[in-house]
């Protein structure tokens, strides 16, 4: 009888064991599973962040493309209405303009579809030349925190402008580059045609951006 009162006991004892050991098991597994489910969380919310830094960012090159563009009209404008460059837009003026002074009399060439000064061959005019806004800019924008933005201008053709007489438009293909300031980062390119008559004003060409 006492032994198997004892047994008895050995079989409880045995069975509270067990049932702390699977309460423990369950408790670390609930444990996991919390920590898997916490590091998802952080690592969606850094994801998140990502994005949405890299979007801004992409907004931020395309709004500064844009005004790259903005200038480059004023540009011509300016170019077409007194035949010449404006010494304010220039490098060396106070405060410093876009136009890398050093390039400013093949700028003019272009705008204004004059010859090409030195080192191109003689008598070569400034119109498709094949400059870049990669390569040899013809403007550069500095002033925008974290980003460098280039620009260039292309002369296209000049033909008569319908309904208006003798007078002439003159089509103009302007590309600007925008980049973040550190190597390697993507860029944001804007590409559009302008028709520009002398002492009017420029008009975007639907369709050619």
């Amino acid at each position: 009888m006492e032994w198997r009162e004892e047994r008895g006991e050995r079989r409880v004892s045995q069975d509270r064991e067990d049932e702390r050991g699977v309460a423990l098991l369950t408790v670390m597994i609930i444990m996991l599973l919390m920590v898997v489910l916490a590091i998802s969380a952080i690592t969606v919310t850094g994801l998140e962040t990502r994005m949405s830094g890299f979007v801004s960012t992409k907004e931020a090159m395309a709004a500064a493309a844009e005004a790259c563009e903005g200038t480059a009209v004023n540009i011509i404008q300016q170019t077409l209405y007194y035949s010449e460059i404006k010494t304010e837009f220039l490098s060396t003026a106070t405060p410093a303009g876009p136009i890398p002074a050093a390039n400013s009399a093949t700028l003019y060439s272009e705008i204004s579809g004059q010859p090409l000064p030195p080192p191109a061959a003689a008598n070569t005019i400034g119109e498709n030349f094949n400059d870049s806004a990669a390569t040899t800019p013809n403007l550069i924008i500095t002033s925008i925190p974290g980003l460098t933005v280039n620009g260039d201008i292309d002369r296209l053709f000049k033909r008569r402008k319908e309904g208006a007489g003798e007078l002439k438009e003159i089509l103009y293909r302007i590309t600007c580059i925008a980049a973040p300031s550190a190597a390697g980062a993507t860029t944001s390119t804007v590409t559009s045609v302008y028709s520009c008559t002398v002492g009017e004003t420029c008009m975007k060409q639907i369709g050619a951006s």
